[in-house]
């Protein structure tokens, strides 16, 4: 199991964009290489094989309206919520960090078999991934 932080706001994969003479560019390349470049030091020796389950939790900064005012200014509101439904959209998340993390700690993002993704508030922002290897090299089914 590989386990890590990276802090910063979640980004989501954007769309790949062509220009008026027809070139492809990704959007996301430099925030994909930022990302990859604090997850490097826990990446595995050698790319892992075979299917891989992602856990992924988002962790971003609470807007001021969630506190209160005055004295109690650094108290929650009871109706601060836990969870963070806005933008950027979890599924976009996931492909980012599947893109990002590509050729480093799996060969391909087609190895995620299961992928679980939670997006709250939290007192520091970031990306916590866990990284599960779910078969052996080696094994088959029979």
């Amino acid at each position: 199991m590989i386990e890590f932080f990276v802090p910063g706001t979640p980004q989501a994969l954007q769309r790949h964009r062509s220009t008026k003479s027809g070139h492809r560019y990704d959007p996301s390349a430099g925030d994909k290489q930022d990302f990859l470049a604090k997850a490097m030091a826990s990446r595995p020796e050698e790319p892992l094989l075979g299917p891989i389950a992602l856990v992924v939790n988002c962790y971003f900064t609470r807007p001021k309206s969630h506190y209160r005012t005055g004295k109690y200014s650094r108290i929650f509101k009871d109706t601060a919520p836990k969870w963070h439904t806005s933008r950027p959209d979890a599924d976009n998340i996931l492909k980012f960090i599947g893109d990002a993390l590509n050729d480093i700690f799996w060969h391909d993002d087609r190895q995620i078999v299961v992928a679980e993704i939670r997006k709250m508030y939290g007192p520091t922002p970031g990306i916590f991934v866990c990284i599960k290897h779910l078969k052996p090299l080696g094994e088959h089914n029979a």
